[in-house]
C-alpha cells in the first residue's frame, strides 16, 4: 500500500524536516514519504510494548432498559452476524493522516475528535466505520444504557452512582467501545432522549428513554456529512461536547446522564463550510485528498472488487494485521498514561500556537496529548520532536484565523512555524 499523502504540501515540509540531520536517533514513524507502505511502517517500525457536582433530580425517574433481556440479546447478536461485513482498517490503500488521527483518538479519547474533510468517494465514510473491528474492550456495569464506568463516578449515571453510595454490588463486563452513526434527519428527542409515553400511559411512571448521546457514552459518535448538520443537532453537540453531560428538560422532569464521546464528522467543503464554534470542538482535523496515482487507483479499485466478491475471505485475508494493530492499540492505552514530554518541547509547541495566533489553548493541550499517543503507539515512554512534527499541522490548522486573502494551505503555515521555532 503506498501512501498518497506525500502530495501534500504541509507533507512534503514534514517529510524534508524529518529526513533532515539531526543529533537525535532516528525512530521510525508515521512520517508522511511519499510511495512507503503504511502498513509495513505500522508493523515494521513500531514495536509493540506490552468533583465535579451535579444538580439533584426534583423527581423520581426510572429508566428503561436498565436491565437486558438474554433473548434481546441473542436477538441483537444474529442481528450483528447478519449484518454486511465492514471493510478491514488495514486494507485502506493511503490517506496516511485520516488513518494516524483516528487511531490517536482511540488511544487518547481526551484528544477530543478527529474532523475529516476531502473530496468526495475518497473513503472518508469507510475509513471510519472500519475503525470499529480495531476498538478496544471497556468495562461497563451491566444493564446501564449508559455505558457507565465501574471505577470513575464521572462517567456514571445517577441510577448506577446511587447504587455504588448504596454500598450495592455492581454486575460488570467487558464490551467494545460503541461506535454510533448520527443521522443528519435525527430529532433533537431521538439525539438527546425523551420521555417514554407508552410507560406513561400503560403504568403511570413517568419513564426517560435514552436517547444516541446516551449510547455514544465512552463511545464514538461519527456524523457523516457533519457540515450539513442541522443548527439545533449542532447547538446539542456543541453543548455535550463542552460538559461531558446531556441534559434534558422534558414534561417536568429534569434529568442528566455522562456524555463523554469522541466526535468523529466527515464532509465535503463544497458542500458547505462548518460552524466555527463546532469545528473548534474537534482536536484534530484531517485533510483527504483524491489519489492522483494511476497505480494506486488501480490498487483501490481490485481491493474493492474483491471485498464486494466475497467480504468475508477478504476480512480472513487480513486477519493477521488487524490483529496486530488491534495489540498496538490496546498496548498503547495502557502505557500512555506513562509517556512523559520535556519541558523544552512543551514551551517550543505553546510558542508556535502563540506566534500562529491560535485562540484559547486547546491547540496546546491537543497537540500534547495527540504527541504524547504517537509516542505510546510507538511504544516508546518519550515524546521527540518528530512526533511533534507528525501531529502539529493536524492539530492547529482548523484553528487558524481565516484570511480571505491568503491561498496558502493552513497545514503548510504550520509547518513552516514550527521551522522557525523548532530549529
Amino acid at each position: 500500500m503506498a501512501s498518497v499523502l506525500g502530495t501534500s504540501s504541509s507533507a512534503i515540509l514534514a517529510s524534508r524536516f524529518l529526513s533532515s540531520p539531526s543529533p537525535r536517533t532516528s525512530i521510525p514513524s508515521f512520517s508522511f514519504n511519499p510511495g512507503q507502505s503504511y502498513v509495513k511502517r505500522l508493523y515494521g517500525g513500531i514495536g509493540i510494548h506490552g468533583k465535579k457536582g451535579r444538580s439533584q433530580f426534583h423527581v423520581a425517574v426510572t429508566n428503561v432498559a436498565t436491565e437486558i433481556n438474554t433473548v434481546e440479546q441473542d436477538q441483537k447478536l444474529n442481528a450483528k452476524n447478519s449484518q454486511r461485513p465492514v471493510y478491514p482498517f488495514a486494507a485502506i490503500v493511503g490517506q496516511d493522516e485520516m488513518k494516524l488521527c483516528l487511531l490517536l483518538n482511540v488511544i487518547d479519547p481526551k484528544i477530543g475528535g478527529v474532523m475529516i474533510m476531502g473530496d468526495r468517494g475518497t473513503g472518508k465514510s469507510t475509513t471510519v466505520r472500519s475503525l470499529v473491528d480495531l476498538l478496544p474492550e471497556i468495562k461497563v456495569v451491566s444493564g446501564d444504557p449508559y455505558n457507565s464506568d465501574p471505577e470513575d463516578p464521572e462517567s456514571m449515571g445517577v441510577e448506577v452512582r446511587e447504587s455504588v453510595l448504596k454500598g450495592d454490588q455492581l454486575s460488570v463486563v467487558l464490551t467494545k467501545i460503541n461506535m454510533v452513526d448520527l443521522p443528519l434527519g435525527a430529532t433533537e428527542d431521538r439525539v438527546c432522549g425523551t420521555i417514554d409515553i407508552e410507560k406513561a400511559l400503560t403504568e403511570g411512571i413517568k419513564a426517560f428513554e435514552p436517547g444516541l448521546l446516551a449510547k455514544a457514552n465512552r463511545g464514538i459518535l461519527y456524523v457523516d456529512e457533519v457540515n450539513l448538520l442541522d443548527d439545533h443537532l449542532v447547538d446539542v453537540l456543541l453543548d455535550s461536547a463542552a460538559s461531558g453531560w446531556n441534559t434534558v428538560e422534558r414534561e417536568g422532569i429534569s434529568i442528566s446522564h455522562p456524555a463523554r464521546f469522541i466526535l468523529i464528522g466527515s464532509g465535503n467543503p463544497e458542500e458547505g463550510e462548518l460552524r466555527p464554534q463546532l469545528l473548534d470542538r474537534f482536536g484534530m482535523h484531517a485533510q483527504v485528498g483524491t489519489v492522483r496515482d494511476a497505480e494506486l487507483r488501480v490498487k483501490i479499485v481490485e481491493e474493492r472488487s474483491r471485498f464486494d466478491k466475497n467480504p468475508n475471505e477478504f476480512r480472513k485475508s487480513y486477519d493477521d494485521e488487524q490483529e496486530k494493530l488491534q495489540e498496538q492499540i490496546t498496548a498503547a492505552r495502557s502505557t500512555l498514561s506513562s509517556v512523559q514530554i520535556d519541558h523544552e518541547l512543551k514551551v517550543k509547541i505553546s510558542k508556535v500556537c502563540s506566534e500562529l495566533n491560535v485562540d484559547g489553548l486547546r491547540g496546546d493541550i491537543v497537540t500534547n496529548r495527540a504527541a504524547k499517543a504517537l509516542a505510546a503507539l510507538k511504544g516508546r515512554d518519550k515524546v521527540t520532536t518528530e512526533d511533534i512534527a507528525t501531529v502539529i499541522p493536524n492539530c492547529l490548522r482548523h484553528r487558524l484565523r481565516k484570511d480571505p486573502l491568503e491561498s496558502i494551505d493552513s497545514g503548510l503555515l504550520v509547518i513552516e512555524k514550527f521551522y522557525e521555532v523548532f530549529n
